[in-house]
């Protein structure tokens, strides 16, 4: 079966590690056989080390070849519903400990990339700005809340004049600071979590596509080369789960975001298009998000699609989105352009679960998969150990399938993602 390459990307033109790890041939076995070599999967396998389970990885094509090696890089704080949303739909109480867990998700990812020494260009903050004016009192709102009700103080409300000095961005109507967020080069830290994992023991497989599994006494994962026998079986395949799981699938839907890079700006320019160099994103239902590389390229994400398909000019596609908050990048050359596939949940909460006293799953992370998926990864491989409260938190979150499940949910997703998108340009 075919392996396929990183995408042509700036994080593929810039990766620091060229690792390879061979096809599973044969039959093997292990505690534990996880599927998916993105952050889930890889997380998971170093957890997993660290208590002395047995593991085998299976990656379909390379390593972080998915959403984990393409994505925009930011390690946001909390989870990707707001805290008075998750009020509402868990509890005070249940809420708080999802905000504990996110903010240890942050820690995580800065423990891993310290501990194995990642090369990954890890930065500190995220500007969050208002794309509408009635939306500035909700993030004063917010951080007051946050303030208030989660002694999270590592947020402030910045007023637009002050947001005019950290940067050029058009139509923004205030934001707010987060110095607790994270951001880095999203391949670059799926590589060496990769490398991290094969040091401390566990078996890693590209170029391994699982076509099945079955469940007896032991689990037997099926690829067309080899089967792993297991205690448990952990589904860590995102956007890319298909047909493998179908009790799960229903969960979540597949949609495609794209980014692009610029040519290196020089620093003067950089500077005005983010003055402090954190990461930024905006509060529109189709979220654009961006970020400066250490080479001065702005990384710029923006745009969705519900196809299989990408658009043919992937740089253009994006680059309207980045003038319209950039106008004065009207002559800066575009150098790479990329998509790439993630799922999203109903109420945008990752799914965690599990399906058997076997087999367990996380996925979901609807854009908020960096520390998410590195946190899920320590979740998972405590659970298999044995305790499963905090793994509870993020399963106890309710979660429904689409309507129409895996057959309809597209056309009731391109319908509602119009809608939104009709609302954004309006206003």
């Amino acid at each position: 079966m075919q392996n396929l390459p990183h995408v042509e990307s700036w994080y593929a033109a810039s990766a620091n590690l060229q690792l390879s790890f061979p096809p599973l041939k044969g039959e093997v076995s292990a505690d534990v056989c996880i599927v998916g070599g993105g952050y889930t999967g890889l997380s998971t396998a170093i957890h997993l080390r660290k208590l002395g389970f047995s593991v085998v990885l299976l990656e379909a094509n390379k390593v972080g070849w998915g959403a984990s090696g393409r994505n925009g890089g930011h390690v946001g704080t909390g989870q990707r519903a707001d805290q008075e949303t998750l009020e509402k739909l868990v509890g005070l109480d249940h809420a708080r400990e999802l905000w504990k867990l996110g903010l240890e998700a942050v820690d995580t990812v800065c423990e891993l990339i310290d501990e194995y020494q990642i090369d990954c260009e890890l930065k500190t903050g995220n500007l969050h700005v208002a794309s509408k004016s009635k939306e500035q009192p909700w993030l004063i709102e917010e951080v007051e809340h946050l303030h208030k009700v989660y002694n999270y103080t590592n947020i402030r409300y910045v007023e637009p004049a002050e947001l005019a000095h950290m940067t050029s961005g058009q139509g923004f109507h205030g934001a707010t600071l987060d110095s607790g967020a994270r951001h880095l080069h999203p391949l670059n830290y799926a590589l060496g979590l990769a490398r991290a994992a094969s040091e401390l023991g566990a078996t890693l497989h590209e170029g391994s596509r699982v076509l099945s599994y079955k469940e007896d006494q032991k689990v037997t994962v099926s690829t067309d080369t080899g089967t792993v026998t297991a205690n448990y079986l952990v589904l860590g395949c995102n956007g890319y789960l298909e047909k493998l799981e179908p009790r799960t699938a229903g969960r979540i839907m597949p949609i495609n975001n794209y980014m692009l890079a610029t040519e290196p700006l020089d620093d003067e320019l950089a500077r005005s298009l983010i003055r402090d160099d954190s990461s930024m994103s905006d509060s529109l239902f189709v979220i654009d998000y961006w970020k400066l590389s250490a080479d001065n390229r702005l990384l710029f994400g923006g745009g969705e699609s519900y196809t299989r398909k990408f658009p043919r000019d992937i740089g253009s596609f994006v680059r309207k989105y980045m003038l319209r908050i950039y106008p004065e990048l009207q002559n800066t050359r575009i150098e790479y352009g990329w998509g790439g596939t993630l799922a999203i949940t109903l109420n945008r909460m990752p799914d965690f679960g599990r399906l058997s006293p076997q087999v367990f799953y996380a996925h979901g992370y609807s854009g908020h998969g960096v520390p998410t998926a590195t946190l899920a990864g320590k979740l998972l491989a405590e659970v298999i150990s044995g305790t499963a409260e905090r793994f509870d938190v993020m399963a106890g979150v309710p979660s429904r399938s689409f309507p129409g499940g895996t057959l309809l949910r597209f056309p009731g997703l391109v319908a509602g993602m119009l809608f939104y998108s009709l609302r954004d340009r309006l206003g």
